[in-house]
């Protein structure tokens, strides 16, 4: 997720226990149950652009050098039919998503419904759904079959995710018009598009007799228990994760309160958090390229200074508030989306670089903060 003034992300996922867990063989059986995760959405654009990882000096594979590090999960972002990239498609997901499995991580393929970033303030319609923007039924019958046939597809290739995500950060209508801004949910309307997608999840079947977990994501934890609140009243009730994004630069609470609001969320719902997507500057410098960095001073907590060891501090404490709050996961937002010679719709190189996890004054070297992947599992960082 990226675009909040252009661009962004962040987030945690809740688990609801609302839905009934599958009876057919688990790919998690076995594993710790803490997810440990990272969203890799860039590192194929910014690897073809020449951007190398590295760690102890020496070019590593950044989806190998993460499940060495403890991930056990990738988040990856699907646009229907984008004509301003070629990433971030259904090819460049199947080829992220095979190279996540050859390193034996799960996967948690994130459907924008939308030919572009989606977000609290945008979710705007594909292009070819919009002559039936004003038809909730056939919008639902678009989501449906586009859900239904992208999880067939990959799957065909064993390449069913583990979880899949309905929507991205969908705090308020879907699949709006571009220049449509503040209008309220029509939840008649959303209740008909989330349960269609919720509804292709369901069906898809692996070939061991597993089927993905489903997952709705609203952003920022002061709007989780509303959000869901109303969305069980439509009668929106058939998910196994809520996705929450977190950044104390949209957020009005600081990690104490928003523990508070996760675990009332938790009470509520009965539900499991996962930090999916949660990020952190090590600088407030840039890499030297034309890309104007989105984290900036407005970006840190109190305690917690533009450092790398500022950056580890929170992350091992966002770690702890999840625990706490009842949680069993974190999953860092675009942690190797480096400066590069790739070009954005607004400037050259990343927009990211001071909040990944690789350090571009040593040639992009993984940084102290990627230890939460090994803590959030319980294992020895």
């Amino acid at each position: 997720m990226f675009a909040r003034a252009a661009m962004r992300g962040c987030v945690l996922i809740v688990s609801a226990v609302l839905a009934a867990p599958a009876a057919a063989a688990d790919p998690l059986a076995g594993k710790p149950l803490n997810f440990a995760g990272v969203d890799l959405s860039y590192v194929n654009e910014v690897e073809a652009c020449g951007a190398q990882f590295r760690l102890n000096g020496r070019v590593r594979d950044p989806y190998e050098l993460f499940a060495e590090s403890g991930a056990n999960l990738v988040r990856l972002r699907l646009w229907n039919a984008p004509d301003w990239t070629t990433y971030s498609t259904e090819a460049d997901v199947t080829h992220s998503i095979e190279r996540a499995k050859r390193a034996g991580m799960n996967v948690l393929l994130d459907f924008h419904y939308s030919d572009d970033w989606a977000d609290p303030q945008k979710q705007t319609i594909p292009a070819a759904w919009v002559a039936d923007i004003d038809n909730a039924d056939v919008l639902a019958k678009h989501v449906y079959e586009y859900t239904r046939d992208v999880l067939a597809r990959l799957n065909a290739r064993g390449l069913l995710p583990y979880m899949v995500q309905v929507g991205n950060e969908i705090n308020t209508q879907m699949l709006r018009r571009a220049d449509s801004t503040g209008i309220p949910i029509d939840w008649t309307r959303n209740a008909k598009i989330l349960n269609a997608g919720i509804r292709a999840v369901r069906e898809a079947v692996a070939a061991d007799g597993s089927h993905p977990r489903v997952m709705l994501h609203v952003a920022q934890p002061e709007n989780v228990e509303p959000w869901f609140t109303a969305a069980a009243a439509a009668g929106v009730t058939d998910f196994d994760y809520i996705g929450v994004s977190y950044y104390p630069k949209w957020s009005k609470l600081d990690m104490t309160q928003a523990e508070r609001a996760l675990a009332q969320v938790k009470s509520r719902f009965k539900a499991d958090i996962i930090i999916v997507e949660v990020s952190y500057p090590w600088t407030l410098r840039d890499a030297g390229d034309s890309a104007s960095n989105l984290l900036g001073a407005d970006s840190l907590l109190r305690g917690y200074p533009a450092t790398k060891t500022g950056q580890q501090r929170f992350m091992n404490d966002v770690v702890q508030m999840t625990l706490r709050a009842g949680g069993v996961g974190v999953v860092y937002w675009e942690p190797a989306w480096v400066s590069s010679r790739c070009k954005t719709r607004w400037g050259t190189g990343s927009h990211w670089e001071n909040a990944t996890l690789f350090d571009f004054t040593k040639r992009n070297e993984l940084t102290p903060a990627a230890s939460y992947l090994k803590k959030i599992r319980g294992l020895q960082p």
